[in-house]
Formats: structure tokens, C-alpha cells, sequence
């Protein structure tokens, strides 16, 4: 049986009120490492996680040990969403606790002309998604398409893949992604 090192990480620092930045901080490591172990994008040594919880504080063991609840909760209200994103692109979530769960479904808000990088994102996993409003330029492999309202996208994540808001106005999605890697 494999530990989810990054949802694991991504509870305790949660349940300690810390920021990735605030943590990345405390460990004298970039905020992107913390970013990539708790996306499962990077697979931290031993000595590199022990340095990152106690930035938190948190022993090894205890945080190997501990086990949250699972949710039991079924329904949310549009103010009970947890913001995970920061800046140009809103990204809500259904639910601020993942641990467990084997499915993570967003309410993606992108400001005009943002972008989610230059650099393609290539993780676990497959996602989709929905456009409610706006374009969406989506990028797959070397597929460049622009979809509007009701248009749909949905791959296997370890393609190279980037999102684009383009036009004068904000592009609302629906997406999903499994296993919870975002």
C-alpha cells in the first residue's frame, strides 16, 4: 500500500492554518517544492520531508500515523467551497479536505489573459472539465484548441497540458480530476 505523501502533507499544514508559501518559508525551501509534493508531482527523500514538518511541527511518525477522518459530508454551499488558488486563477473545491478521496472537483474562475504557465503541467492521473462562460485556449500535447460554453475537454493528465483564458471577459469551468492531484 503507497502513503499519499502530498494530500497528507497538504491536511497537516491546513490543520496548522500554513500557507504553502508560509511553510515553504519555515523549511528554507522554495514555495514550488511544497506545490509539486502536494500535487504528488515530486516525491520528496526522507530528509527533505523531515526539514518541510518541522516548518509545521510534525515528527515523522506522527505524520506517517496520522489518520483524519474521512469526509462524511454530501452537499456545499457556493460560500462553503475552499479557495486553493491564488491570483489571476480562482480554483474552488469542493470540499477542503481530500484525504481519502479518489476524485477532486474544481469551480476554475480565469481572469482574462491568465495563463497557467509557459511550461506545460504533466501529472497523474486523467481530468476534464466544462466550460460555463468565456474561452478557454486548452493545449494538449501539441493540440491548441479555443472552446466557449458548453464546449468540453477530457485526457490523461501526464499529457503536457496548459490552460489560457482568452477574450475581454473571465472563463468559468466545471472540471474534475482523478486521483486528486491538483
Amino acid at each position: 500500500m503507497s502513503v499519499d505523501i502530498g494530500n497528507r502533507l497538504r491536511h497537516v499544514r491546513l490543520l496548522n492554518n500554513l500557507s504553502q508559501r508560509e511553510l515553504a518559508k519555515r523549511a528554507g525551501v522554495t514555495n514550488s517544492t511544497i506545490s509539486l509534493i502536494e500535487s504528488n508531482s515530486s516525491n520528496p527523500s526522507v530528509g527533505a520531508l523531515k526539514r518541510i514538518l518541522d516548518g509545521i511541527p510534525i515528527g515523522l511518525a506522527e505524520f506517517f500515523a496520522f489518520e483524519p477522518d474521512r469526509p462524511k459530508k454530501a452537499f456545499y454551499r457556493a460560500d462553503e467551497l475552499a479557495e486553493i488558488g491564488k491570483g489571476p486563477i480562482s480554483y474552488r473545491q469542493i470540499g477542503d479536505n481530500l484525504f481519502g478521496r479518489s476524485l477532486q472537483i474544481l469551480k476554475e474562475c480565469y481572469q482574462p489573459g491568465a495563463d497557467t504557465g509557459k511550461v506545460p503541467l504533466v501529472h497523474d492521473g486523467e481530468e476534464g472539465g466544462i466550460i460555463l462562460s468565456g474561452r478557454l485556449e486548452v493545449t494538449v500535447d501539441d493540440e491548441r484548441r479555443i472552446l466557449g460554453p458548453g464546449d468540453a475537454y477530457y485526457f490523461e493528465s501526464r499529457r503536457p497540458h496548459r490552460f489560457r483564458c482568452v477574450g475581454p471577459v473571465a472563463c468559468e469551468i466545471i472540471s474534475a480530476c482523478t486521483p486528486p492531484t491538483f
